[in-house]
Formats: C-alpha cells, structure tokens, sequence
C-alpha cells in the first residue's frame, strides 16, 4: 500500500449481500455486508463438589489460553463465554481445567474439536451440560463443571460479551474495554427560561444605589448569565432568554441566583429552584403561563428566610432539534419530543470488515503496536466494535443497523487506538489515539446497492498530513418507501421551531457546547464506556475555530463556483469580440430565437437540463465521496499554519509568536475589508442614482429615463433588443478602441459614502 495514496478503492469482498441462488433468489441474512468468520464458542456457566473455595476455569486450544474470573465459592458460578477464531486455531483438542492456588489444576476435561457441534442463529442456544472431571491422574474425584461447547459465527447472540482470541493478552476486569457494544445516547431538549422582572428584593447593604443585578442559571454543570438589568433599582426587568441543554428523564433542578455586581465580586441576593420534571413541556411556539418564584437568601448552604421573588416563563421546548453536530454533516434532525417524529423511510446498514496498513501508535515490549477498535455514529445509536489486539491488519467483520429518517444525513465512522488496555482497570487515563475519520451523506448512495470500498484513513497533525492505513467497509441504504424519501426532499429540513422562533448564531454555538458536553458525560459513564476524547472527535467539536488552512479551502470553494459564471462571461466577450465567427453568427441567431420566439425559451431551456441530466446519468458517481485532502488545503499548508490550528483557545503560545499570528491575522482581515467596502461601495452608487448626491449624475440619469421611456413606447421591444444585442456583438472592425462603455464610464463617478469614512 503506498502511503501517499490518498485515494478510494473499491474492493471484492467475500460477502453474503448480492449473492444469487440458482433460482435467481437474493440471499440474505443478517450478517450479509461482512466476511463470514467462524468461531470456536465455549460458555462456562458453572462448577460444583470443587475441592477447593478459590478456582477459576482455564480454556486452552494451541498457544490460546482464556481465564474466568476467581471464585471463592466451592459451587462457583461464572457466566461467562470465550470465542476462538477458528482461523486461527493451533490444536485439535479443547482443554477446559479447573485450577485453584496459582495454577494448581484441581481437574479438567477435554473436547476433539472435529466434534464440536455447528450452530447457526435462528437456532436457539445450545443447552449447557455437566460434564465430570479428571485429576492428573485421569481419576474422577466427583467434581463437574456445567458448559456448552459449539461452533457459530459473528452473529452469535453471545458474540458482542464473549472474550476473543484476538484480545489474548486482555484478561480479568480490563475485557470489558475490548468489547463490542451498542450505545443510545439521551434524548436532549432546550429549556428556554425567560426572564422577565423580579420585586421585593432585599440588599444586603442598604445604602446602595444603582445596583447593577444580574442572574446566574445553574443546570448541572453549565452556568449561563444573563446581561445586567438596564433598570438599576432592586426591582430590575431583564425580559430575557437563557438557554439550556436539559436530558432525560428531567432528575436535575434548574438553579437560578440573583447577583449584584460589587467591582470585580459578586454578592448573590437570593436563590430558587425549578424541577424540570415540572416544567411545561410544548412543541410549538404558543407562550407558557409565567410564574411568580420565591427567592431564597441562602449563606453557607443554609436557608436563611424570604428574599423576594422573581417572574419567570419557563418552558421546556421539544419542538427543536438539539444541535450537537455540525450542521453541514448531522445525522439526525428530528425533534426532541418523539409526537414529531415522522416513520422512518428506509434502513442503514453499514458491515465494519477490515483495516489494512495501519501505522503503530504506542510501544509495547519495545516494538510498535497498534490495538484497533472501530466506532460508528449515526443519528442516537453509536456502535463500537471489539478492540482487536497487537495488529496492524485487524479484522472485525461486524454489522450494524440504523434507522433512516432523512436522506441528508451523514454516518462518521472513526478508528481509534485503544490506550487504556496500557494502564489496566484505569479508564480515565490516557486518551484514546485517533487513526482517522470518515463520512458518508446517504443521499449520495442508491438504494439497495452494496458499496463496497476501502477508504484512507487522514489525519491531520501538526506535522502535516498523514496516512494513517485504510478501512474496508461495506454500505448498503435501503428504501422502505420512494414516495416517502422523495417527498423528504420538499421538506423543511430542521423542525418548525427553527423557522417560528429561530436561535441566535451565539445561542446555537453555546447550545452545542452544552449538548456535547453532556454526551461525553453519559457516554462516559457506560460501560465500557465512551472517551470525551472520542466523542469530542466523531462529533467534530472545535471545528468553528479559526485556521487558515480551512478558511483558505472555503474561499477556493467559492471561486470554484463563481468560476462558471466568469466562464460565461469570458465566452460572451469571445463571441463580441467575433474570435471565432461561426460561432459569433450561431449566437446571433439564438438571440433572435429568443426575443421574437419568447414562450419557447423557457420550455426550451427546460427540455435542455432534462436532456442533460440524463445525459450525465452514465458519469454519475460510482463511489460515495471522501476525505480530499486537496479540496481541504492540507497538503499545502505551511507547517507553522498547522501549528497554530492546534493551537488551543485561549492560545497557549508565547507572545512574540502570537503577535506575529496576529499581524498576519490583521493582513488577512484587511484584505476582506478592502472586498466589502468594494462591495459596499457598488451598492451605494446604486442607491445614488436617484438621491441628488451628485446633481449633475442624477439629471442625466433621470432625462436618460425619460428618453428610454419614450424610445420604448415609440419602438417595437423586440427590435429594440435586438439592436442593442447586434450593437453589444458588432463585429472588431466596428469598433473604435476596446475602452470601457459609456454605461460603465457613469456608473464608476457615482458618488459613494466611502468619502465620509475616516
């Protein structure tokens, strides 16, 4: 694999979608997107008459050893499963032991794995067994151990909590962070407190005036504050709204603190509190009844009586969507509240088969080495595969689903290195390594078609960019209904509330802050559970800070779309200017078409978009889209213009260095100002035409209006159009010298309010 190859490939996978029978039948199944791996599958439930109050069970085949946990019971009880890639299988003979005092073997028993039983779902589970023990000697002591051995797939109901072959130096309590597992994020809503007035307010020192009255909100761990009360007495009015990030079940209280600004300090006046499993919950913009609340004086978390009362309108409003992702590539924009929702119209299926050429990210036993482990993120449910240990080529083969409500959404898949199995039974330390991160819209996918495709893994670091291996995924976007999918697309794209009661840019910035910080706070707390550091990357928080990489990458987007446009333009000055007359003489002809023929253009013009769409439908893209690391500026980027993107907010540089990003900074922004002021300058010449600013420009417009409107009232429009057209397309000889117009002479001596900048 080269390492500059930054392209996507499509690939051939051994997979079960797309197969045909004999009879021309689809198969399908429910592992159909990925590589059918086979699994030596043991569940050791129990044991009983053990000779000893301290034992675990030891599973061997080869070199492959799994442990159960220690029990201290004679009749131990331990539920738990091991899952031996067949692939990989380095004997002929299952050995299951009983072991007590640090590896004493109490008894065992063994299984020749050519008899091992196959089972596939939908068969139920194979029903565990006793089976007796023997000593080392090969004598039975009347001691058994209750297990179920067999032979089954990845889509073993018992294969997301079994212990894999492919973790084998993970044991004990540290497996649970190499599992695989479904997450459901909660349901967020914004809870909207409007401010209006508060009375009855006591000071707590009588001879202030102007008292300069703020209020602070407290919701978990977010604090908002209001602006300070315009009204200076100590019955201040705000009429203000504070903002909220609020999760459910709705356990947490809304604290609200009245404070009065002394110099740099604040002394808080009186507090309230509002349960939000009391709040009124609406899903359209109708006001909810405003409420008195008594404010308390509270000193040392001690109530200390009445401290007035404050007006208040809250409301929890489930007709939003709670931004947690960016905007451009969500993947969800339902409501909050669930009455809103609309049925699905399809599924996603996405089969996580492999990684390929990964680089090592940490040092174990003196060597580079990476432990792999995949993460999905798609509307509330993230996935995460098992964490495949010590390989650069991992292989997970694993299925997940998603219901689809809307077709512009995106799914991101990440891959990650797993740091914590470094420090075990420790998941707040260090933090996950990222490999790279992908996206796919499903609008650009058809339905019922399997992509198949190895995508890069990039990265961007303050060295440059990397490629950090690539990933072999399969999708397939199916439709439950086409009339309902195409009606989507005459949809708003956001809830109603969006457009009814739209949210301040600050306020939804803000928002986001506060919803993913929530999520990082309940993902984290499963189990295994969810990094900050991951759920920060795959919902691409930070990404509205400033880098010229990116700005630079915007700003050449936009010239790619103008480009067009002065395209057109460079054609028509080559059609006046008669550079190649065939063409000068067709143009001629279609513009007759046009003005003595009108009711045909726009039916014409129609006919040929149609013409050409279908045209295109043979090139339409093959592949979905990824990462473009030319498109994103960052195989040109200057190392120190990396340098500063990294740079944390606040910066956390020395002075000289920031002040000389900050010249630069200044150049840069002195540019678009020159471009604004240009614009702004066009637009006021326009606005002058009529406004006597310069009386001798709007006379002569005015009487040029007068003219035109007697020109055009005397002269056919058709023949009026036609000769200004032939004029603007005269032929070179016909021209005097290639100067600008007499329009366009006028237009740039229109006066302007740029005289009256300082």
């Amino acid at each position: 694999m080269a390492e500059n190859d930054f392209s996507l490939k499509e690939t051939c996978p051994k997979i079960g979608g797309g197969r045909s029978t004999p009879g021309g039948e689809m198969q399908t199944s429910s592992f159909d997107l990925v590589e059918r791996m086979t699994f030596l599958y043991i569940r050791v439930v129990k044991a009983r008459a053990l000779p000893s109050n301290d034992s675990f069970i030891e599973v061997t085949i080869g070199s492959y050893k799994g442990r159960t946990k220690n029990n201290t019971n004679p009749n131990p009880e331990f539920h738990e499963v091991f899952a031996f890639n067949k692939d990989r299988l380095q004997g002929n003979v299952l050995d299951v032991a009983v072991k007590a005092n640090q590896e004493v073997i109490i008894g065992k028993c063994k299984f020749e794995v050519a008899e091992i039983p196959t089972r596939v779902p939908p068969d139920s589970p194979l029903a565990p067994q006793w089976y007796r023990l023997e000593d080392i000697n090969g004598n039975r002591f009347g001691g058994e151990v209750m297990l179920s051995v067999w032979m089954g797939t990845q889509a073993d109901e018992v294969f997301p909590e079994a212990w894999h072959s492919d973790c084998v130096t993970v044991n004990g309590d540290n497996a649970v962070i190499a599992r695989s597992k479904v997450y459901l994020s909660p349901r967020l809503w914004y809870l909207r407190v409007n401010i209006i007035e508060a009375q009855d307010l006591v000071p707590l020192q009588g001879n202030r005036t102007n008292p300069e009255i703020l209020v602070k909100g407290f919701l978990g761990n977010i604090v908002v504050r209001s602006r300070v009360s315009q009204t200076r007495t100590m019955s201040p009015v705000w009429n203000e709204d504070m903002m909220f990030v609020a999760v459910e079940p709705f356990e947490d209280s809304l604290i609200l603190s009245l404070e009065c600004k002394l110099g740099q300090n604040e002394e808080c006046l009186g507090k309230c509190e509002v349960k939000l499993s009391q709040v009124e919950r609406r899903v359209m913009p109708d006001p909810v009844p405003a409420m008195w609340y008594n404010l308390e004086r509270v000193v040392d978390s001690v109530v200390q009586g009445f401290a007035g009362r404050i007006h208040l309108r809250v409301s929890l409003d489930g007709g939003y969507h709670v931004l947690d992702e960016s905007i451009q590539y969500s993947s969800d924009y339902r409501a909050s509240a669930k009455i809103l929702w609309t049925p699905a119209i399809g599924v996603l299926e996405l089969g996580v088969i492999s990684a390929s050429g990964l680089m090592p990210m940490k040092s174990r036993d003196g060597r580079g080495t990476t432990d792999a482990y995949c993460v999905a993120k798609y509307g509330q449910k993230w996935v995460r595969t098992r964490t495949i240990v010590d390989t650069f080529s991992p292989k997970w083969n694993e299925q997940y689903t998603w219901e689809v409500y809307d077709p512009y959404t995106v799914i991101t898949i990440g891959v990650f290195d797993n740091m914590h199995l470094l420090v075990p039974g420790n998941t707040n330390g260090p933090r996950d390594s990222r490999i790279g991160k992908i996206r796919i819209r499903l609008s650009t996918l058809e339905t019922e078609r399997i992509y198949t495709h190895s995508y890069p893994l990039i990265v961007l670091k303050p060295d440059g960019v990397k490629k950090m291996g690539e990933i072999q995924l399969a999708v397939r976007f199916s439709c439950t209904s086409t009339i309902d999918m195409l009606q989507k697309y005459s949809e708003p794209l956001l809830p109603m509330m969006h457009y009814l009661t739209p949210l301040s840019i600050y306020q939804l910035d803000s928002l986001r802050h506060q919803a993913t910080h929530i999520l990082c706070m309940n993902l984290g707390r499963t189990e295994p559970p969810l990094g900050r550091d991951v759920v920060e990357y795959m919902l691409d928080f930070g990404s509205n800070i400033w880098s010229i990489r990116r700005g630079r990458a915007n700003f050449e987007r936009l010239v790619t779309f103008f480009t067009a446009f002065l395209d057109a333009w460079v054609w028509f000055d080559s059609v006046c200017k008669w550079k190649s007359p065939v063409t000068t003489i067709l143009a001629h002809f279609i513009f007759l078409f046009i003005v003595f023929l009108p009711k045909y253009c726009v039916t014409s013009l129609l006919l040929y978009c149609f013409v050409i769409g279908f045209y295109r439908y043979r090139l339409r893209p093959r592949h979905p889209p990824h990462m473009d690391i030319k498109l994103s500026k960052a195989d040109s980027a200057l190392p120190d213009e990396l340098d500063e993107e990294f740079d944390g907010f606040p910066s956390g540089k020395s002075a000289d260095l920031v002040k000389k990003r900050y010249d630069r900074l200044r150049g840069i922004a002195g540019r678009m100002m020159m471009v604004l002021g240009d614009l702004a300058t066009q637009g006021e010449r326009v606005k002058n035409l009529l406004s006597w600013r310069d009386p001798r420009a709007t006379f002569l417009f005015s009487m040029f209006c007068l003219v035109a409107c007697g020109v055009i009232f005397l002269i056919s429009m058709k023949l009026l159009m036609t000769l200004v057209a032939f004029y603007v397309m005269r032929h070179p000889r016909l021209r005097v010298f290639d100067i600008p117009s007499v329009p366009q002479n006028f237009f740039r001596r229109l006066p302007s309010r740029a005289d009256s900048m300082l």
